[in-house]
């Protein structure tokens, strides 16, 4: 399906067209469309690839698409939602919903301490379109409900005002068209070497190359609905990787890691004789079967026998060895004879390569047979449904090559075993799959938060949830027997709904792993011991319990706290407690989407200690259309994100928070005009004594939204506590010289400096990045800061390195809190 109908809003009376197209061999010709899962009248509708709808009325409202298919098969489209409104009803309320922004922490606004205050959004929905408006079949941008007026506040704090902008009226305007990519790093599964200029498809185009380093940019082209990127090493070291990566429809880059199979080593064979490939030698275990290839088996690519020596490598991505989920390819998903995209389970890949020994050329072969041990096959009504499947790379699905069927006989050494056999040709396609088509699913809701209050208006998109499918041993639900697949998707404003297979019967048939990650920072799951806290989990019980929900590190506190693994136990609609999520039946998937935060759901959350920041003019990161042109805005482009950090060097006995206090400085619209504050603690050195250091963003200096002008930010780094400034980085004091007008700097508590238009180097103590992603440009950023790593996940801090200004600190004269902080720390002899 290459086209797609789009989500519409129209009022009662007006018309309205969808569109979708499909692609394949033979040229599908035959469409049918459904509203609300039931087919349409063709003779009534007169519709092929578009559907028009006249004179709408509300019952007509609810979801489109359509079905293409061939004699070849059927592809069903992705839904699309109509909304029809009544005459004079608004499809953009003007008044804003509520949206909470954190205020610093000297700003209490009522007497309970609250620090919160409401600044108003628009949420991004469709507005009606017009009489007049075009088919819908085109890549129009359309009209969304957005921000039409802000209003400046000021708010009592600490002795001052703090300025905040708040939304005022929503109205219609044209939706906002972000970038959508999907960045990441290509390396190999079992060395993690970086794949070097490896070339990227997108379906069968080739759209460019990995980096050195095995970096890749891939902008999603609009439509898009299921992202399918081959990775090919041009060196044939690895097995091709073809991977469904999931991406923010919202704008904005997620960040994802690829895993590539290193191929096998290959073995010689002689063309003029039988042969048989064991497929899976995982730990000394037995293999899952065998591939056997008769004499004469190989041909050339014209059809003639080859009969002389042949290098085989055959690859075997064994699910009995859980580090390999991350290494398979493809989603395991395939169409069925309706066109709906449904998953299969798998028992194991493998890759192909036959070559003539001398050449080197690729060899085909004819009918080889595929035998599989039914001793490996777990679940014995999967017996009767195993298939045999090829991978079709440009779109990503597994596509049915033949039935497994138990083998009439045993063979010489393995008589104890019994086998599955089917048969296949190998031709193009060199990936294949043993697997069952599962159809015993279920929807996990799972959300992502910036911290551990679990606010739901702090909840976090473009997370990538990755759930892994287990299946353990019986008796031992957190010691799986293998894997079985494995899905991802990206957190949207209401969290994301992850698919997996369940069991109404057995709770623990079936059990789910499940990780976060953001620009490539992995989140912490909830605690599971030393006690389980339902209210902080998420999940009411006595439904956890039969979750049996464990945090990675439940058994070994030295395991890592970012996973944690459940039983997928299907809710029992009888069951009042098991009808408010988590899991949700696969017909429910429209409950899990739009589930309340209220009701169950599992959980992650950013860990950042001691991390603060303001915005004058609110902006979620993780939510780009969010982003409001105005001057006062810290990021200027929301097609650019260039993230900023200054490196403080700070001598003294304890750790300090740092403050940037960011206001327009050189542009007429903005001097004097603060645009946000950053406070960080600072992080202690490994290796030097009564030091830390700590890497504070400020606003890079720059073009503002409007880009007429620059403004030279002027930054003011503020440490807490008794500190003197006693040295500033020689190189960065030449250059603000040289780049004049220069900050005034008569304060030694502080440091300010009109900030560079140019990207300096480490060595001047600052450092710029710029990314479509606005987190993952902080996390580069940081890196580079902490320690000159190119990433920003490695957090060793050397502040004797590149560092900007340094101060040197006093803890606090007398004081409680001084003394108190002295007493708790003195040492034991005191």
């Amino acid at each position: 399906m290459v086209l797609h109908p789009k989500a519409k809003v129209r009022v009662a009376g007006q018309e309205v067209t969808f569109c979708c197209k499909a692609s394949g061999t033979p040229v599908p010709k035959k469409y049918y469309w459904y509203h609300n899962g039931t087919m349409l009248e063709k003779k009534v509708h007169r519709y092929g690839s578009r559907l028009t709808l006249r004179g709408l009325a509300p019952e007509q409202a609810g979801t489109y698409h359509c079905k293409a298919s061939t004699e070849a098969g059927a592809i069903k489209s992705a839904p699309a939602q109509l909304t029809v409104l009544a005459q004079g009803q608004q499809s953009c309320k003007p008044e804003p919903e509520p949206s909470l922004v954190e205020l610093p922490s000297e700003c209490p606004q009522d007497a309970a301490g609250s620090r919160y205050y409401n600044v108003g959004r628009c949420p991004p929905t469709p507005c009606a379109g017009g009489p007049g408006d075009r088919s819908g079949c085109g890549a129009e941008a359309g009209r969304c409900c957005g921000v039409r007026r802000m209003e400046m506040r000021e708010i009592p704090c600490a002795g001052s005002l703090l300025p905040v902008k708040v939304v005022a009226e929503c109205g219609c305007g044209p939706c906002a068209q972000p970038r959508v990519l999907v960045q990441g790093r290509v390396t190999a599964a079992d060395t993690g070497e970086p794949l070097r200029f490896g070339q990227i498809f997108l379906g069968g185009r080739k759209v460019g190359f990995t980096g050195y380093k095995g970096s890749f940019t891939i902008e999603v082209p609009p439509d898009t609905q299921r992202l399918v990127v081959r990775f090919v090493d041009r060196q044939q070291r690895f097995v091709d990787a073809v991977k469904v990566l999931p991406f923010n429809r919202r704008g904005g880059a997620v960040y994802q890691e690829v895993k590539m199979l290193r191929k096998k080593e290959p073995v010689e064979l002689d063309g003029n004789r039988s042969n048989a490939i064991p497929l899976g030698e995982a730990s000394g275990r037995e293999p899952v079967g065998e591939l056997v290839l008769p004499a004469g088996a190989f041909l050339r690519p014209s059809g003639e026998v080859f009969k002389g020596t042949v290098k085989a490598s055959v690859t075997f991505l064994d699910p009995r060895d859980m580090a390999t989920a991350g290494a398979a390819s493809s989603d395991l998903s395939f169409a069925d004879a309706e066109g709906e995209i449904v998953p299969l389970r798998t028992y194991g890949m493998f890759a192909v390569d036959f070559r003539e020994g001398e050449s080197g050329a690729a060899l085909q072969t004819g009918p080889v047979e595929v035998r599989m041990d039914t001793g490996q096959v777990w679940m014995p009504e999967h017996l009767q449904k195993m298939k045999l499947w090829s991978l079709n790379p440009e779109t990503g699905l597994w596509e049915e090559e033949g039935v497994l069927r138990p083998a009439g006989g045993s063979r010489g050494k393995r008589e104890e075993r019994t086998f599955l056999v089917g048969n296949l040709e190998i031709r193009e396609r060199r990936l294949f799959n043993l697997d069952v088509p599962e159809d015993r699913r279920c929807f996990v809701k799972v959300r992502a938060y910036s911290n551990e209050k679990f606010n739901p208006y702090e909840q976090l998109e473009g997370v990538v949830i990755s759930l892994i499918n287990l299946e353990p041993q019986p008796g031992y639900p957190a010691n799986p027997r293998a894997w079985g697949r494995f899905d991802s998707v990206v957190t949207g404003p209401n969290g994301a709904c992850l698919p997996a297979f369940c069991d109404s019967q057995r709770p623990d048939a079936y059990s789910a792993y499940v990780t976060a990650t953001l620009g490539g920072e992995e989140l912490e799951a909830v605690a599971s011991s030393p006690k389980l806290n339902p209210n902080a989990v998420g999940v009411s019980q006595p439904y956890l319990g039969k979750l049996g929900y464990r945090r990675l590190d439940h058994d070994d506190p030295n395991l890592k706290k970012t996973a944690f693994q459940i039983n997928v136990a299907k809710p029992d609609p009888n069951n009042v407690d098991e009808t408010n999520g988590p899991i949700y039946p696969y017909r429910s998937l429209e409950e899990c989407e739009e589930a309340p935060v209220s009701a169950n759901h599992l959980r992650f959350y950013r860990v950042e200690v001691d991390k603060y920041e303001y915005n004058v003019v609110p902006f979620k990161e993780s939510d780009l259309t969010s982003w409001t042109g105005d001057y006062l805005s810290w990021w200027p482009n929301p097609q650019e994100f260039r993230a900023c950090f200054i490196k403080v060097q700070i001598e003294g006995p304890q750790e300090y928070m740092v403050r940037s206090r960011n206001v327009g400085g050189s542009h007429p619209r903005t001097r004097g005009q603060l645009y946000g504050l950053r406070d960080t603690r600072s992080v202690r050195d490994m290796l030097l004594e009564n030091t830390s250091g700590a890497c504070v963003e400020f606003k890079c200096s720059g073009m503002l939204f409007d880009q007429s002008l620059v403004d030279r930010t002027l930054v003011s780094i503020i440490p807490q506590g008794s500190c003197q400034r006693t040295a500033i980085n020689s190189l960065l004091r030449e250059y603000l010289n040289r780049h004049p007008p220069v900050a005034e700097n008569n304060h030694t508590a502080a440091f300010t400096m009109l900030a560079p238009v140019d990207p300096l180097g480490h060595n001047y103590g600052i450092y710029t990045v710029t990314d479509q992603n606005p987190r993952l440009a902080k996390e580069i950023a940081i890196g580079r800061c902490f320690d000159g790593t190119s990433d920003g996940f490695s957090r060793e801090m050397k502040a004797d390195t590149g560092t900007a200004v340094t101060f040197t600190c006093q803890e606090r004269p007398a004081g409680r809190e001084s003394f108190f902080q002295r007493l708790l720390t003195a040492p034991a002899e005191a």
